[in-house]
């Protein structure tokens, strides 16, 4: 039986191997928020929301994370430093060493699904070593109905347990901290980690795979909006983007903020039931929807609080990575369900930090491939240790860490949807302006804004070279007037006031492009490789 609250019924666990816990099951989220804080492992805030600490990792761990080779990955994973291979026989020893940690343990177990969509529903059962987790867990993903629970058959598994810690040498990993994903046993195995990111993107990671191969849908890391008229907008870019904020407008319902299908049948629908957004500086003036969202059923991770329990924002001497988790209804204007039509606009974001891109331009099928499979951002002073200036930061597809299949796969993909709707490409920086990183500014996003938001309005939609110019050096579009924008925005170089820096540190960024893009021209067509800066350094 199922009531306004919690679910009263109670599951074993027995066929998973972990015996005589004590079981939590589909507790609400209030009831979770309560535990956490009874147990001390969470503190409430003025807002009403629980902030926690995820300990020693406040973000994901790219080189921890492991794809068992088998069967059904061996001959299909693009393996190497992102998709890390773990022997199936070290899966195994290590999964009972698991199990029987959380034996006799009092856990936190949730029923919920993946993927907005019936078609492609994927029933999952998340299994917590904290309560804060468990409450991550239904915020995250899809909540099922009454009904649905009576008959619910989950598919994959998710074993969390962040106070195991492994022994490297013993047990195949490269330290304490694994997150590992079975497609053949379909489990999710992840511990010595609190940082509950790795929760959600490892079912990203198994979608980005199963879709793909089993589905022919494209899977995306974006975020993606609708407008009144029915026009699909997606946003794909990397953490600090902007994917959440610039997707997340009062005049567009909401599809979803980070994770996305592209099927045949014409429609975009989202993965998840909720949102995972950055909380640095994060203001009620700039992102009053995100703002509005922190209030009694979300989770504030890794923030600093003053002594009445209001959150400093600004205050990153925890990381810069602070976070929030709220499920998609603390935003009011949604769409029901989170599934859209094809898409119209697509919109690539990137924070460059060298200042040199235009803030937005309009790029040929080709240079849009050719972006995709780069996935440009660039990483700022104080972001990493040894992070002095501003560096360049590639991942393929917008979302190399959450691959498993080579690039090219996605790229082509979406090329042939991208042609097939005949969807308007844009790359549009929301990083530095007037200089790089120490000298320039960011840009303001009330630009940004304004300049989506012409693109959605038709204002920028038509291409002729009265309006636009072409980048002497990138190639790329760029407008030369938007509404609401000071034309001199548009402009990077002018912005710059000194021609020969501008180029200089132009040519530096677009030697970066080039060499990273070595390791696909081999698997990319010549039209998709001329979709690249065509000007070389000297």
């Amino acid at each position: 039986m199922v009531n306004n609250n919690q679910v009263t019924q109670t599951i074993s666990l027995e066929q998973y191997g972990i015996k005589n816990a004590k079981v939590k099951y589909q507790l609400s989220p209030k009831k979770l928020h309560d535990i956490a804080i009874e147990k001390g492992q969470g503190v409430e805030t003025s807002s009403g929301a629980i902030a926690v600490n995820t300990g020693e990792f406040t973000g994901r761990s790219p080189k921890d994370r492991f794809i068992v080779k088998d069967d059904i990955t061996k001959d299909r994973i693009w393996w190497g430093d992102i998709n890390i291979p773990f022997d199936s026989n070290k899966f195994d020893a290590l999964y009972n060493k698991v199990v029987n940690y959380l034996s006799s343990k009092e856990l936190y177990v949730r029923d919920c699904y993946a993927c907005a969509d019936e078609n492609y529903k994927l029933n999952i059962r998340v299994i917590n070593e904290f309560p804060w987790s468990n409450q991550f867990a239904s915020n995250m993903f899809l909540r099922p109905t009454e009904t649905e629970l009576e008959n619910f058959t989950p598919e994959w598994t998710i074993v969390n347990a962040p106070n195991f810690m492994a022994v490297a040498d013993e047990d195949g990993t490269r330290q304490h901290n694994f997150a590992i994903l079975n497609f053949t046993k379909k489990i999710a195995l992840i511990g010595g980690t609190g940082y509950t990111g790795e929760i959600k993107k490892g079912i990203f990671s198994a979608l980005n795979f199963i879709l793909p191969v089993y589905k022919d849908t494209l899977p995306m890391h974006c975020s993606a909006n609708v407008g009144k008229d029915g026009d699909t907008a997606i946003f794909f870019g990397l953490s600090g983007t902007g994917k959440t904020t610039l997707s997340t407008d009062p005049n567009r319902s909401l599809i979803g903020d980070d994770e996305h299908g592209w099927t045949n049948e014409n429609t975009v629908f989202n993965f998840e039931g909720g949102c995972y957004a950055k909380v640095i500086n994060l203001s009620r003036d700039n992102e009053p929807e995100i703002f509005d969202a922190i209030k009694p059923g979300a989770i504030l991770e890794n923030v600093i609080l003053n002594n009445k329990g209001e959150v400093a924002f600004g205050d990153t001497s925890i990381t810069q990575n602070t976070r929030v988790s709220y499920p998609i209804h603390h935003i009011e204007n949604i769409k029901k369900p989170s599934i859209g039509k094809n898409p119209k606009n697509i919109f690539f974001l990137t924070a460059d930090a060298f200042g040199v891109l235009p803030p937005i331009s309009k790029l040929t099928p080709s240079q849009a491939a050719y972006h995709f499979i780069s996935g440009y951002t660039a990483k700022v002073a104080g972001t990493e240790a040894g992070v002095l200036e501003p560096q360049p930061s590639f991942s393929a597809c917008f979302g190399a860490p959450f691959m498993p299949l080579h690039p090219s796969k996605y790229a082509e993909m979406l090329s042939k949807k991208m042609v097939d709707a005949g969807v308007n490409v844009w790359l549009v920086n929301t990083g530095w302006t007037g200089g790089p990183y120490g000298v320039g500014t960011r840009m303001k996003l009330k630009y940004t804004r304004a300049m989506i938001n012409a693109v959605l309005n038709g204002d920028l939609g038509l291409y002729n070279y009265n309006d636009y110019h072409i980048h002497s050096v990138f190639g790329v579009a760029q407008p030369r007037s938007c509404p609401g924008v000071p034309t001199s925005v548009l402009s990077p170089r002018a912005t710059w006031n000194d021609d020969e820096a501008y180029y200089t540190t132009a040519f530096k960024l677009t030697n970066a492009f080039r060499e990273n893009f070595k390791k696909f021209e081999a698997y990319c067509s010549e039209e998709i490789r001329r979709g690249g800066p065509q000007r070389y350094a000297f």
